[in-house]
């Protein structure tokens, strides 16, 4: 495999043990030697071709494990949901963004723990979507720190928030057939026993043997208890003696030196060769971790792990530790470009990735799509396929590894050959779970709990119950608000987005341009340069273009802004325009789409309809696309690969049923879209309210304009959760004050700056409204909650895009 190295970083690098060469580790390594600290030193500062040659060495020793392992060119992940049980710790590391305080949780509205019910709602829908993991990550000891953590568990009778860990893990299996991997940081022998039965595979990093971070003052886990590496290690024997299938690694780039690095991984190494049976040590996996600076840490300005330093540590855990261990790279941490030089440095698992909740860990970084990992692994030359939170070794002697009382449900998910995942199996409730509630019954089900029973399987509920809860008011409504913004905090995570953009209007563009807002080609290339030069990085184009000018100005604005700015995104455009540039063209929607993607346009906009009802848009937006064709055009769309926004323009004639009707139409289209698998689908939802004089009437007589809206947002969170993924404020349309009280009914995201930009800024819709950066992440500091800068697909923007905000 060729790959293209990027520039080395910058980084300290000790001098290796003069006592021996490269030349020398290297083929002790090459003939299979048991590495030592000495060795994995020496192989871990090399540079240039001798990092090459180590990385090669770590790729046939990789392809070799995969051989006699029975599965030659996969590489594995698990599909899985992200439960943050409690986000209390009482741990002080320096680079951590995942713990709050009390006082901070009685902000944001967060509860002490996740209640049962809460924890439920997530996982039942991420066995819906065929997660087969349940992941419990939790602060460590809470209650030896926080008496309100003590508090909490004193009331609902639990020992330990361990002990806790166990009712719930011991919940998620009965009630949806899910395995919990459990994450909840040191534990005892006899917290490791009490686990064990409730969960097939437990976890906790080492990060490091390094004892000056621990020990001296201002290094990263200096006042941290839980962070002593020979209390961690512990924690690793201990797993090993009770046979537990365990995970574990090392984190890179938190200032730890190389010879840090080389003893971690040995380590590791000699722990897992002290607890064999037969054959088979109970580390079933080491994670190599980059470190990622986060905003409103100690580390927040220390620059990320090197690449070529990651790397390395990568190709030397997997020499250190043999061809029969599952090296894991956690896919979000790195750009998807730095792939193929994790893949040729023997790594061969993306570990847990959710299709439903965000890495609470690193909100930052959202997973990749799966279809999107698996197109990029097969790139690479290798086959993705889903494993089980226990890896196959540990299934298949299941006498050895698994408690009896887990074994029918780890059975029932694994493939009885490969003893990875089943295909296509979701998890089943165990005989006497309660399993699904079920819907129906409208108002005399109570709204808070028809809210609940939405926030866990929203397809169970009837059109009366959404009808009740979207025209909720009062305490009813402070209700759904409520368990709608936990639905969005457990799944999509507590990060607000936005995204650097400009809008651009199609029906602007003239041959020899006159008026106000319109403009040449020569001036849509002169926009998009200054749109780029200005940290945008996406162009929203819509519009039907003018009759007087050809069908191809559509394709040739497209190109125009591509040649400009060829990094930059393009969004267009709407299916009216899509189905114009067709007919006006004598073309089918599939070869339209096909020369739209040619032309440069990246994905399109779901916009063009106002309530999905032949009745509404005869009475509002007759000169709209008919409803078929609009599903026409966006269901084509979804098939040829694009990924879209969708809308309901709101608060004109349409009744509630109308509402919910549209929802689930949508939902509907992404259903089919996932179905069909080529990758295409909706992104985001927007709900817009309908101003001037057909708009502003609301569903309920007398209800204030602040709660039509946040009725809205939170019942689209609550019924397209599990679908689609993010709920976009319009600030455009309700203001920036509202705006952040949408953004706690529900909301996770921005919408685009709308730059104006220096270049015709009278070519876009919606000129003299712009949102730049820094203001929208003040308005999220009042919540609170992490602010980030996203790509169109919610990406995080490459290094050199990210404007300070």
């Amino acid at each position: 495999m060729t790959v293209t190295e990027p520039a080395p970083t910058s980084v300290h690098r000790p001098q290796p043990p003069a006592q021996r060469s490269f030349a020398e580790a290297f083929e002790r390594a090459a003939a299979g030697f048991r590495l030592d600290a000495d060795d994995a030193e020496v192989l871990l500062s090399a540079e240039g071709d001798d990092a090459a040659r180590v990385r090669g060495l770590a790729a046939e020793m990789r392809d070799a494990g995969l051989r006699e392992a029975g599965r030659p060119g996969v590489i594995t992940y698990s599909r899985k949901v992200f439960v943050p049980l409690t986000t209390l710790c009482r741990d002080r590391c320096h680079y951590c963004i995942f713990v709050d305080t009390p006082g901070q949780l009685l902000t944001l509205h967060k509860p002490v723990y996740m209640t049962p019910e809460q924890v439920l709602a997530v996982v039942r829908q991420g066995a819906a979507l065929g997660c087969k993991e349940a992941l419990l990550t939790l602060g460590d000891r809470p209650e030896d720190r926080w008496p309100t953590a003590r508090a909490w568990l004193d009331e609902h009778g639990f020992a330990s928030t361990i002990d806790y860990v166990a009712h719930v893990a011991r919940l998620i299996t009965a009630e949806t057939g899910m395995l919990v991997h459990a994450n909840p940081g040191v534990m005892t022998e006899d917290e490791l026993r009490m686990l064990r039965p409730v969960a097939p595979s437990m976890g906790m990093m080492l990060e490091t043997t390094s004892r000056r971070l621990f020990e001296e003052p201002g290094q990263v886990h200096y006042g941290s208890p839980d962070k002593d590496p020979d209390l961690r290690l512990r924690v690793i024997e201990d797993a090993g003696r009770l046979a537990v299938p365990f995970t574990t690694g090392i984190l890179v780039g938190i200032g730890e030196t190389l010879r840090d690095r080389a003893e971690s991984l040995v380590a590791l190494r000699d722990a897992q060769e002290r607890h064999r049976r037969g054959g088979v040590g109970h580390v079933q996996e080491v994670i190599v971790q980059n470190f990622r600076a986060k905003p409103r840490t100690a580390m927040q300005s220390v620059p990320d792990a090197g690449v070529l330093e990651y790397v390395a540590a990568v190709a030397v855990a997997r020499l250190v530790m043999g061809p029969r261990m599952r090296i894991q790279v956690p896919p979000n941490l790195s750009d998807p470009q730095e792939f193929a030089l994790l893949v040729e440095a023997g790594a061969d698992d993306w570990g847990g990735v959710s299709p439903l909740t965000a890495d609470h860990v690193n909100p930052e970084r959202p997973w990749p799509h799966l279809s999107d990992l698996a197109e990029r692994t097969a790139e690479l030359g290798f086959e993705l396929r889903e494993r089980l939170t226990a890896h196959p070794e540990y299934v298949a002697d299941a006498e050895t590894w698994l408690d009896p009382a887990l074994r029918p449900a780890v059975e029932a998910l694994a493939d009885p050959q490969t003893r990875l995942a089943r295909a296509d199996t979701l998890p089943q409730p165990a005989a006497g779970g309660a399993g699904r509630a079920g819907g129906g019954g409208g108002r005399d089900r109570g709204i808070a709990r028809l809210a609940e029973a939405a926030a866990s399987s929203p397809s169970d509920l009837g059109d009366d119950d959404w009808a009740a809860l979207l025209t909720a008011t009062g305490d009813d409504l402070e209700a759904v608000v409520s368990t709608a913004d936990d639905v969005r905090r457990y799944t999509i995570g507590e990060a607000v987005s936005l995204v650097v953009n400009r809008n651009l209007a199609s029906s602007g563009l003239r041959s020899a341009p006159e008026g106000a807002g319109e403009y040449s080609l020569d001036e849509a290339a002169d926009i998009a340069r200054d749109a780029w030069d200005l940290g945008a990085t996406e162009i929203c184009i819509q519009g039907r273009m003018p009759r007087a000018e050809p069908a191809d100005a559509y394709l040739d604005l497209v190109r125009t802004v591509k040649t400009a700015a060829p990094g930059i995104h393009v969004h267009a455009y709407r299916p009216q325009d899509v189905v114009d540039l067709a007919e006006r063209g004598g073309l089918e929607l599939t070869a339209t789409l096909e020369l739209m993607r040619a032309a440069g346009v990246d994905s399109v906009p779901g916009t063009g309809v106002k309530v999905l009802d032949e009745r509404v848009r005869g009475l509002v937006a007759a000169d709209d696309l008919p409803i078929d064709a609009w599903f026409e055009a966006m269901t084509a769309a979804h098939r040829a690969g694009f990924r879209s926004t969708s809308v309901l323009f709101y608060g004109h004639v349409e009744t509630a049923a109308e509402r919910i009707a549209h929802l689930r139409a949508l939902r509907g289209l992404q259903d089919a879209a996932q179905t069909a698998g080529s990758g295409g689908g909706f992104s985001e939802f927007v709900p817009i309210p309908l101003p001037g004089p057909q708009g502003g009437v609301p569903l309920v007589a007398g209800r204030a304009p602040l709660d039509e809206h946040r009725a809205m947002v939170a019942v689209s969170r609550l019924l397209l959760t599990g679908s689609i993924p993010h709920i976009q404020i319009p600030w455009t349309r309700v203001g920036r004050e509202h705006a952040v009280e949408l953004l706690r009914a529900g909301g996770d995201d921005l919408g685009g700056t709308l730059l104006d930009g220096r270049v015709r800024p009278d070519a876009g819709v919606e000129q003299g409204l712009e949102l730049p950066l820094a203001d929208a992440a003040r308005l999220v500091a009042r919540l609170f909650r992490p602010f980030r800068q996203r790509t169109t697909d919610y990406r995080e923007p490459p290094a050199d895009r990210r404007v300070a905000s």
